[in-house]
């Protein structure tokens, strides 16, 4: 413990380096003093919740800074993005602070970076959670770490709880970490978005003791709105409208990837300056991308939540959403990234039909049922070591699926992640399936809680704010609920016309597989040149927000012929299709879920192309069903799929390329073993085409 007039002097101290941090105007805030001086004097544990911009990153710099004079080591801090580090590293250089970050974007640099945080030329380390499982940084570069740290800091903390809703596995972690930190290292853990259980979680977590500093989370420059358009054409004609009144730069969030080059695409035709961000973006691109935003060189970035926690860009003079996020925590996360430097901001919600369908697959991707991960501790145990790949040929899981569960499994200790893959410990597990269906039930009302926010006729504000239990909350005064100013949803016929023109765009490139999943026994490597498939053709993705809409909707109805509109923008798709040679024939795939559909499909396109028919492709045993990963995939497909004798003689009669036809691809698989078979018949070229492709 220091006493009284050394904690006097060391405010003092404090005051100056935050004025090296944020400017000569700055002061600290009663409870970042408490916060500082619970983890300075006290070396304690502090969990602060407060609202974005109010200046949690100057708590544990200003800490560091604090505690490197004391000839403590460097500060750990626990980081999920990789602009929120650039932007954290940016901020520590303006207060003296030399911070440096091994992420998977530099491994290059991680050797050096190591020796410079033991030599004591570092100040702070910057890791991202997922380095916490990295068998060679857990087990050789950590245990050092947490021995000679002088803070740990976790970044957006609720990230901890998985009753939070951006719950991240290898979070979980952590709680391992601070009870294995040896005593008086101190812990901060900060985030703007905790309602009061998240809340709790994350302080039980953080051990007996924990000081929380939990203050009210009103933004005074925000003003909210919701514009309710509905068709997609309707709202991005709005959007394009509405940017030219909105002022500064700011960020159009979408909830898919394809949403948001769609929207980009268009914005951009219109004479925007804009650029797409996602998490599938090149990394150069981002932060290219992410600099671009930064200096005002461009109107906005449309991103999905890949653009998120921590983005700091002071002067952000607005925030749309294309489609609302699932929990009105997330959008009040998101939303607060505007108006942190500026007297006005404004939040515009523009939500859409297909909302729910998106709601729908996330949640599809809830913690698997017992019968799967029992399947997996028991291959674990039967096999040895197994990598991710190898696992899927054993569980039907998706790859994000399976590692999200490998990574709950390994911080409960049923498996630990090793060189290799991963391996079962053989210690008790069970599977918490009260807690799984408490967790799915908190999903399902945050989605009605964001559906009552487009209609709720109170204070906008107040109504998030509720939802994260901020009980201060009251009127805005500064919502189109409080002030009765509903932005009008009025839009010229021609910019909706221009609007649905670039939506109803048809036609997507689709990828050919080029390599067999690993796993399989009997295939692997490179697929053979002679049997493989050229790029193909769709109509559009499902998660498109304008052919999406319309093919979600034929594969939820009945079986039956596609409409006209559809059928000519197909053609559209093959008149526009650049292939080496013009194919003489047509085949299918076959279907068990909309076999008028596809033989319709395949029928009337051969009859207006002037092509062969030659057929469609037959199952042995039933169809295949549904798997969720390649591996799994390819086994189902390879054991169900055949050559009829008819079709086959008639490709080798053909003499030309074949049109493979089918009604949507997902993994992609059941096309490129239709299309080894059709060319193991004698075509040389397949030229595949289906009506949607999901990615």
């Amino acid at each position: 413990m220091i006493d009284a007039p050394d904690s006097a002097m060391l405010r003092e101290e404090a005051e100056t380096r935050l004025r090296a941090l944020a400017g000569d105007h700055a002061r600290l805030r009663d409870d970042q003093w408490a916060a500082i001086e619970a983890l300075v004097v006290d070396r304690s544990r502090v969990l602060v919740v407060q609202r974005t911009g109010w200046g949690k990153s100057a708590v544990y710099f200003v800490a560091t800074a604090l505690l490197r004079g004391l000839d403590e080591g460097p500060t750990v801090i626990v980081s999920p993005l990789l602009a929120l580090m650039r932007n954290q590293i940016a901020a520590a250089e303006r207060a003296g602070i030399r911070a440096v970050t091994i992420n998977s974007a530099n491994p290059e640099a991680w050797e050096e970076i190591y020796a410079q945080v033991a030599e004591g030329q570092v100040d702070v380390l910057l890791v991202s959670p997922e380095r916490l499982n990295n068998p060679d940084f857990r087990d050789n570069v950590l245990p050092e770490l947490a021995e000679s740290a002088g803070l740990v800091v976790v970044d957006e903390a609720h990230c901890i709880s998985d009753w939070g809703h951006d719950f991240r596995p290898d979070y979980r972690r952590l709680a391992t970490l601070f009870n294995e930190l040896p005593p008086g290292i101190p812990v901060l853990a900060t985030t703007a978005t905790a309602n009061a259980r998240v809340t709790r979680d994350v302080a039980e977590q953080m051990g007996e003791g924990t000081l929380v500093l939990r203050g009210p989370l009103e933004r005074e420059s925000l003003h909210l709105s919701v514009v309710r358009l509905p068709t997609a054409e309707q709202r991005l004609a709005w959007l394009a409208q509405a940017l030219r009144e909105l002022p500064g730069s700011g960020i159009i969030y979408t909830l898919t990837v394809a949403a948001a080059h769609e929207i980009s695409g268009y914005l951009r035709d219109q004479g925007y300056e804009v650029a797409a961000y996602s998490g599938q973006t090149d990394p150069a691109e981002r932060l290219a991308a992410e600099e671009a935003l930064l200096n005002n060189k461009i109107k906005a970035l449309v991103a999905t939540s890949a653009l998120g926690m921590g983005f700091d860009k002071p002067d952000l003079g607005f925030v749309v959403h294309v489609g609302a996020p699932q929990s009105p925590v997330a959008y009040y996360q998101q939303v607060g990234r505007a108006g942190r430097g500026v007297e006005r901001a404004e939040v515009i919600l523009l939500p859409g039909t297909e909302d729910r369908d998106i709601w729908a697959y996330f949640t599809s991707l809830a913690f698997p049922p017992e019968p799967v991960v029992r399947a997996t501790l028991q291959a674990l145990e039967e096999r040895g070591v197994l990598s991710t790949p190898a696992l899927e040929t054993a569980v039907d899981l998706s790859r994000g699926r399976l590692e999200m569960m490998l990574k709950v499994l390994d911080v409960d200790g049923a498996v630990r992640r090793v060189k290799g893959g991963w391996e079962a410990t053989g210690r008790p597990w069970d599977y918490d399936a009260e807690r799984y269906a408490r967790i799915a039930g908190e999903r399902k009302a945050e989605q009605e809680a964001m559906l009552g926010y487009l209609t709720t006729t109170e204070c906008r504000e107040r109504y998030l704010r509720g939802h994260l239990d901020d009980e201060t909350a009251g009127p805005c005064g500064r919502c189109d609920n409080c002030t009765g100013h509903h932005r009008s949803p009025e839009i010229a016929p021609q910019a909706v016309a221009g609007a649905r023109e670039r939506l109803t765009r048809p036609g997507v490139e689709v990828d050919a597989r080029r390599q067999w999943p690993t796993g399989l026994s009997d295939l692997s490597g490179r697929i053979k040149p002679d049997l493989g498939a050229e790029p193909g053709r769709a109509l559009g993705r499902l998660t498109d927000i304008g052919w999406g809409n319309r093919l979600r909707e034929l594969f939820h109805g009945a079986d039956g012929p596609m409409a006209d509109d559809m059928f000519k923008a197909v053609i559209q798709v093959l008149s526009a299709w650049d292939w080496r040679e013009r194919p003489v024939a047509v085949v299918n795939v076959p279907s068990a879920s909309r076999p008028l559909l596809v033989r319709g499909f395949a029928e009337r396109l051969a009859q207006v192309g002037r092509l062969t028919y030659l057929g469609e492709l037959g199952y042995r045993d039933g169809s295949p069903g549904k798997q969720f990963n390649s591996a799994k995939r390819v086994q189902a497909v390879r054991a169900t799929l055949a050559m009829p004798k008819d079709v086959g003689a008639a490709i080798a009669a053909c003499g030309g390329p074949v049109l493979l036809i089918d009604d949507r691809i997902d993994t992609g698989w059941t096309m490129t073993l239709a299309a080894a078979l059709v060319r193991h018949a004698g075509a040389p070229a397949v030229l595949p085409l289906a009506l949607a492709t999901v990615s």
